[in-house]
């Protein structure tokens, strides 16, 4: 199986941008396609963005595009969120997660990120 650990979260001010991380060991992440999810106080889990494991082709939520990024690094095993422009509603944890070929489930998740955006 593969193992997936999130970090770069942090506390910053609206405006400001920050760069998550996601880095897989277990297995090489080359072999999956990975997502950017996040859950809010009280609120369900919501998708973030995603990129496909052969034609990297990205897909993003309304509310995040143009100011989210999502890349990834298959030589350092690693998936990023480029997040800029942060508003105080981007506030929650985000969560990485990867889905195997042949599988229409994501089903492997990191333990989460904290991003807090202050007004």
């Amino acid at each position: 199986q593969v193992q997936l650990v999130e970090s770069g979260g942090g506390l910053v001010q609206a405006g400001d941008s920050l760069r998550l991380s996601c880095t897989a060991s277990g297995r090489t992440l080359s072999s999956y396609s990975v997502a950017w999810f996040r859950q809010a106080p009280g609120k369900e889990r919501e998708f973030v963005a995603s990129i496909t494991r052969n034609s990297g082709n990205t897909y993003y939520a309304d509310s995040v595009k143009d100011r989210l990024t999502i890349s990834r690094d298959n030589a350092k095993n690693t998936l990023y969120l480029q997040m800029n422009s942060l508003k105080p509603e981007d506030t929650a944890v985000y969560y990485c997660a990867a889905q195997r070929l042949g599988v229409n489930h994501y089903g492997y998740w990191g333990q989460g990120t904290q991003v807090t955006v202050s007004s």
